[in-house]
């Protein structure tokens, strides 16, 4: 169950999805040490169970502090620059808790023109795209105020999308000589120039690379 637990923050996946991904994936099949023929393949209710579990006794970010310091220990983390970012894990707008009412952490928000339901990761990664820091909430809880929880304190460098522009923010970061490299957001009474959708563009392309 741990595995399958790793595998749904590696790859963004929701309790329904990790349940797919089992039944679809070889590799991942392997990584669980589930066979299809021998062990049943825990249901979506099983890995939400076991995923409350763990922050329920507060072991999400033990178990997340754990392996960040392994891969820093192999040098496989660098610490140089960070993204961050956040993603929606959907639900069903049926999900449960264990009391039958609809669950707390899950909420609504809306993307571009779409409805989601569910919570909401996000994610703090180095310039190579390994994760280095992560907080989950609702969906409808603003990114800009997950952003402390996402940087290590030893950035040269922060990029990300407009959701974590803060002017306050880019002059205290470059006082203390980190560049501000997050997606400058338009004034309601005043649009981007065009230079600053060029720029805006270029540091989305580093942000997708990494």
């Amino acid at each position: 169950m741990l595995r399958i637990y790793f595998l749904q923050q590696w790859f963004n996946l929701s309790d329904p999805q990790a349940e797919d991904a089992i039944y679809d994936s070889e590799s991942m099949r392997r990584f669980a040490r589930v066979e299809l023929g021998d062990d049943g393949v825990p249901d979506e209710t099983t890995i939400l169970r076991f995923r409350h579990l763990l922050e329920r006794h507060r072991l999400t970010e033990a178990l997340f502090e754990a392996v960040k310091d392994l891969l820093t220990e192999k040098r496989l983390l660098l610490q140089t620059g960070t993204i961050v970012d956040a993603t929606i894990i959907a639900a069903p707008s049926s999900t449960k808790n264990a009391t039958g009412a609809r669950d707390p952490e899950m909420k609504q928000t809306r993307k571009g023109k779409a409805w989601h339901f569910g919570m909401k990761l996000h994610i703090g990664t180095d310039c190579q795209g390994r994760v280095h820091s992560l907080s989950a909430t609702h969906a409808a809880a603003a990114d800009i105020a997950q952003m402390p929880h996402l940087l290590h304190g030893k950035e040269r460098v922060i990029y990300g999308d407009q959701a974590y522009w803060k002017e306050a923010d880019r002059q205290a970061f470059e006082a203390r000589g980190v560049r501000y490299r997050v997606n400058r957001r338009p004034l309601s009474s005043r649009p981007l120039s065009e230079r600053w959708r060029a720029i805006n563009r270029a540091r989305s392309r580093t942000r997708a690379r990494g």
